[in-house]
């Protein structure tokens, strides 16, 4: 339970993955691990090391002697709604907010909720700031009176409403004039804080953020037990929910560069290195829904607080195969649950693929399964959440 309470004190201060990175690395700095500066010579000597790039965060411990490395890959995004450029515009009297949809959301799930505006604005001088200004929005259902089967428009019907324009309250939040914010990169995000039911945690953003929190604890805990020998790297990437394609989601260079230059720094050849590394792809999973059956496979049903969730897709939808699935699953200790798509219902894909296609590095791709996934409120089970750091820890320590 100590796991889950930090895991909801984690995702209320992690509204968007800009501030899910600056957790993290404040995390990291608490034990010790020192900020790289990618501009500088680059940093392997014995111990911890770690940089931001917008959204995402890496994260490398160095042990004497390491030949190869072992990676836990997650992502800090999650689906919601970003803000246009322009944000603030006034309809039918109503001051409202401009947005894009970001990612795949349950749009339904978003109406009638309280949302805070969080993310990254970038000043007229430069400099950049964290912002989240608390519940300051909504998006307002319309009476059932008015429409008895309405369908969701995203243009029209997904814009919020709020009672100031969102570029004051933003300056506000800050402490600046409205005019001194040059651009943003800002995402809604639930305001509701999550809470734990009988064995079950509801909360926002646990697509991704329990594999963000597990992979954290597990890493700590791995270092300080003193039993690693490979090289740890922790890779928290951006943009999943979008397809990754970016500087700062998996399918860029930063975790390629990370190994690459810590392999150069220890006078290693960074091939040699990847020959003899793995990698667990950590992203949330699909629990089978009592009410929808038959959207899952017959024979492959995971549950939640059954263990966490190995992920396997013949058409490479995931990197799972029978080596990196049998080095996940017989030294963690926990129970292990498999997903499988229903044949004719097609499955999402996740990092494991790029990851792997990138680096050329093993990769199984594992979750803690949940119920309402991309929903503004999602559900995850109490045990598996610490069942997948235990498993994460002895992946990382090599069982």
């Amino acid at each position: 339970m100590k796991q889950t309470l930090d895991l909801i004190d984690f995702i209320a201060d992690s509204p968007s993955s800009y501030h899910a990175a600056h957790v993290v690395a404040q995390r990291l700095e608490e034990h010790g691990f020192r900020r790289q500066d990618e501009t500088a010579e680059w940093e392997a000597a014995p111990g911890g090391h770690y940089l931001i790039r917008g959204g995402a965060v890496m994260a490398w411990w160095v042990p004497e002697g390491a030949t190869a490395f072992r990676i836990i890959g997650s992502h800090t995004d999650s689906p919601g709604f970003k803000l246009k450029p322009q944000p603030d515009f006034v309809n039918q009297g109503w001051q409202q907010i401009a947005t894009e949809v970001y990612g795949g959301p349950i749009l339904r799930s978003w109406f009638d909720r309280e949302l805070t505006i969080a993310g990254r604005v970038v000043l007229a001088d430069g400099s950049e700031h964290l912002v989240n200004t608390g519940p300051v929005a909504r998006i307002p259902n319309l009476a059932i009176h008015l429409d008895r089967d309405p369908a969701v428009e995203r243009q029209t019907h997904t814009q919020m409403i709020t009672d100031a324009p969102v570029m004051e309250i933003l300056a506000g939040a800050l402490g600046v004039d409205a005019q001194d914010i040059c651009a943003h990169d800002l995402i809604t995000a639930d305001a509701q804080r999550g809470a734990v039911f009988g064995d079950f945690l509801a909360a926002g953003r646990l697509d991704n953020l329990t594999s963000v929190h597990s992979s954290l604890v597990a890493f700590l805990n791995a270092i300080d037990s003193g039993d690693a020998t490979d090289v740890l790297v922790l890779a928290a990437f951006d943009h999943e929910e979008v397809g990754s394609q970016t500087t700062t989601g998996a399918g860029g260079p930063i975790l390629e560069d990370v190994i690459v230059r810590t392999a150069q720094a220890l006078g290693h050849d960074h091939r040699r290195m990847i020959a003899g590394s793995s990698c667990v792809s950590a992203d949330a999973a699909h629990a089978v829904h009592p009410n929808y059956a038959g959207k899952h496979d017959p024979t492959h049903r995971p549950l939640l607080n059954h263990g966490p969730v190995t992920k396997v897709n013949a058409n490479q939808r995931y990197a799972s195969d029978a080596t990196t699935i049998a080095l996940w699953e017989q030294g963690s200790g926990v129970p292990t649950q498999s997903f499988v798509s229903h044949n004719d219902v097609p499955c999402g894909s996740t990092i494991g693929p790029i990851t792997a296609t990138r680096l050329g590095i093993p990769t199984v791709d594992v979750g803690v399964p949940l119920l309402s996934m991309h929903s503004a409120r999602e559900m995850a089970g109490v045990k598996d959440l610490a069942w997948f750091t235990q498993a994460l820890e002895a992946y990382l320590t090599g069982y």
